[in-house]
């Protein structure tokens, strides 16, 4: 019966050592994932500047250097001046009439993107970073302080 018993103890010991390394692997995994995304990510965009072009869907991130007033003509759209990973700057143009505003952002801030991409001599534009209302183009977002705006 004892030996039963200590049998049955060092198969749990090891069922747990082994799922804790699954785990640790998982873990590892999604990282690695995550990274791989955000570096292919930068790569769109990074070629997209290089080759100046155009209606490029991209993500990226970085951290506001000005905060402009927004664009009042036509749809309105707030706009910002970011920094960008290779030193560039990218000027967002976010359409408030069909998401959210970001409030109470300030220079320094960093705020993630993902939207489409237009070439221009002063780094490029960054835009359609909400949802489409007619389900036709890829829907974009902003992150700011662990909020998302669509």
């Amino acid at each position: 019966m004892k030996k039963i018993l200590l049998i049955g103890l060092l198969g749990i010991a090891l069922f747990g050592y082994l799922d804790k390394n699954a785990q640790t692997t998982q873990i590892v995994q999604n990282v690695f994932a995550a990274d791989t995304v955000a570096s292919a990510s930068n790569s769109a965009l990074q070629s997209a500047i290089d080759n100046r072009q155009s209606n490029v869907q991209v993500a990226g991130s970085g951290n506001v250097i000005k905060v402009l007033s927004d664009d009042l003509k036509g749809s309105r759209h707030q706009r910002f001046i970011l920094k960008i990973v290779n030193g560039g700057t990218l000027l967002v143009a976010h359409n408030i009439d069909l998401a959210p505003r970001i409030n109470g952002l300030n220079v320094g801030d960093t705020v993630e993107f993902y939207g489409v991409y237009e070439f221009n001599n002063k780094g490029g534009v960054i835009h359609w970073t909400h949802h489409d209302p007619r389900g036709q183009h890829i829907g974009g977002w902003l992150k700011h302080n662990g909020s998302t705006y669509q």
